[in-house]
């Protein structure tokens, strides 16, 4: 590779990782620790809602990312809550002990519901997330589809999900599903925008980590053909540090580089409790095309 593509290269995938965003668990102390002095100022970390989380453990979490001058993400799973009072109740706290102002609303993967709720749908219509002043919502897209749900219920659902969401006056940016390559998500990506959906696009890359670790997360998240292309990657490539998407970002600046229409706002982050790994690794490439 000569020089100046490899300046390039560097210098697109800076420009996509220039506001990244990152995945924690409310009870992952050490990432969260790590988030308030490794990533900028503002940046948005998202906290995942367990079944066995607490709305205690989500507004402690939140509250922290808040005073580190972060901004929280909770993550507001439907299939996790018992009832209509319970949501009340948990927007409320987080907007008033934490301070939130946006959240992922998400379904949950859980076989039986909580509760009355089974669908981010569901939550969107119950107009309580714009009752308690919160104005961005990011909503889930799967460039490898969902192991559960058929691709043209996905659409539906998407279509549904953006005209609620429109009509409250919500803010939408969707935020997809990991994957290991870039077709996909590319191809995903290119659907959406021929549904006539014109909100931003996050994409969802996992973070270093060990080989094991990433088969075991894409197995349990439902990630399908793309872990042939993390099977494939060199044995040599990150022994010590774990395997690193270096190749898909790149990957993925061409085509944002090549087809701007696509809309893809950024990256975010999976870090499977090793959010430090993930900021050291996103530095190390901010650095590396510094020079550029």
């Amino acid at each position: 590779m000569s020089n100046s593509i490899a300046e390039h290269q560097a210098f697109g995938i800076k420009e996509l990782l220039r506001n990244y965003s990152a995945e924690v668990t409310s009870g992952d102390r050490k990432s969260i620790d790590a988030a308030g002095t490794m990533m900028q100022p503002g940046a948005e970390v998202f906290i995942a809602s367990l079944p066995s989380d607490t709305g205690d453990k989500q507004v402690l979490a939140a509250a922290q990312l808040k005073r580190a001058g972060l901004t929280p993400v909770p993550h507001i799973v439907a299939r996790n809550i018992k009832s209509l009072a319970d949501l009340d109740q948990l927007l409320g706290r987080l907007v008033n002990e934490a301070g939130i102002d946006r959240a992922l609303v998400l379904a949950g993967d859980r076989d039986q519901p909580a509760g009355e709720f089974s669908s981010s749908l569901q939550l969107l219509e119950t107009g309580l997330i714009g009752k308690h002043g919160i104005r961005k919502v990011a909503l889930s897209w799967y460039p490898e589809g969902h192991p559960r749900i058929p691709a043209a219920d996905l659409v539906a659902a998407r279509a549904a999900k953006l005209a609620t969401a429109a009509k409250a006056g919500l803010d939408v940016t969707l935020v997809s599903q990991f994957c290991f390559e870039s077709a996909p998500i590319v191809a995903t990506a290119r659907q959406i925008r021929a549904e006539g959906v014109t909100v931003p696009l996050r994409v969802g890359v996992a973070g270093p980590a060990s080989r094991t670790s990433l088969l075991k997360y894409a197995m349990m998240c439902g990630v399908g053909a793309s872990i042939r292309a993390l099977k494939e990657r060199p044995a040599a490539r990150g022994m010590l540090a774990g395997d690193t998407p270096e190749d898909l970002l790149a990957e993925l600046a061409a085509a944002r580089s090549a087809e701007p229409a696509l809309g893809i706002q950024g990256i975010h982050f999976f870090t499977f409790a090793s959010l430090a790994a993930t900021a050291k690794f996103v530095e190390e490439q901010r650095q590396s095309g510094a020079h550029v």
